[in-house]
């Protein structure tokens, strides 16, 4: 057989595999994962774009939503390689905080304001604390670039242990650091250190995906199946 007869055989077999009524290719699945997983995923993407080189390692991006109360799972670990999202506890600062209601109320990037400063981060490596084995992180953007002189870091800390919400209805409150419970800052300081994005705001996410402001999470409520923010809240149902 020529080359002629080779083609012609070639195209004859692609138009009978072209069958009638069938797609010319099929259509992209949906990503796995929840309404909010999705928001996520393009939130974790936008930032790694924005950060750029400052970034070495890319897989892995934590995201610390203090638009929610801290009595919900609002630190999310964000696998962009396995499309998979893991939500913990996570602390704000006192000076974010000054009711201690578990309500983030404003952000600083000023030394001595004990407060939470929004905006990406990079982590950096492990060393040894008041608090332990600590996450150094350096700060991206205006809104935190302080993060360093102000020793803003990743550790564990009692007060953001499940067991705090448990009896007071919210965590404790950091020096403006990222404080989360020992198992999940071990897991922290094996899937999130080392050249990884941690990025920070008031998002407010709900698992439909919307995001809500703390007036109108607090109006959806509800006083028949209070939740732990709500017993420990008095006036918000």
């Amino acid at each position: 057989m020529n080359r002629r007869d080779v083609i012609k055989t070639t195209l004859a077999a692609s138009a009978a595999l072209a069958l009638p009524g069938l797609p010319a290719r099929i259509a992209a699945q949906p990503r796995a994962g929840s309404a909010r997983d999705r928001v996520l995923f393009d939130l974790a993407k936008r930032e790694l774009d924005r950060a750029g080189d400052a970034i070495w390692r890319r897989d892995i991006v934590g995201i610390a939503d203090f638009g929610v109360h801290s009595a919900q799972r609002r630190f999310y670990f964000v696998n962009l390689d396995r499309e998979e999202v893991s939500p913990f506890h996570v602390s704000h600062g006192t000076g974010s905080d000054p009711e201690h209601d578990g309500w983030l109320n404003h952000y600083s990037n000023t030394e001595g304001s004990n407060a939470t400063s929004r905006g990406a981060y990079v982590t950096w490596e492990w060393y040894q604390g008041r608090y332990g084995t600590s996450v150094r992180l350096g700060g991206l953007d205006q809104t935190n670039d302080a993060a360093l002189r102000r020793y803003i870091v990743m550790h564990r800390a009692d007060y953001a242990e499940p067991a705090h919400i448990d009896r007071w209805g919210r965590l404790g409150r950091s020096n403006g650091c990222f404080a989360l419970g020992e198992e999940q800052f071990r897991i922290a300081l094996l899937h999130l250190s080392g050249g990884r994005l941690l990025f920070a705001d008031s998002l407010g996410l709900q698992e439909d995906g919307a995001m809500l402001s703390r007036e109108a999470q607090l109006a959806a409520l509800t006083p028949d199946n209070p939740t732990a923010m709500q017993r420990y809240n008095p006036g918000t149902f």
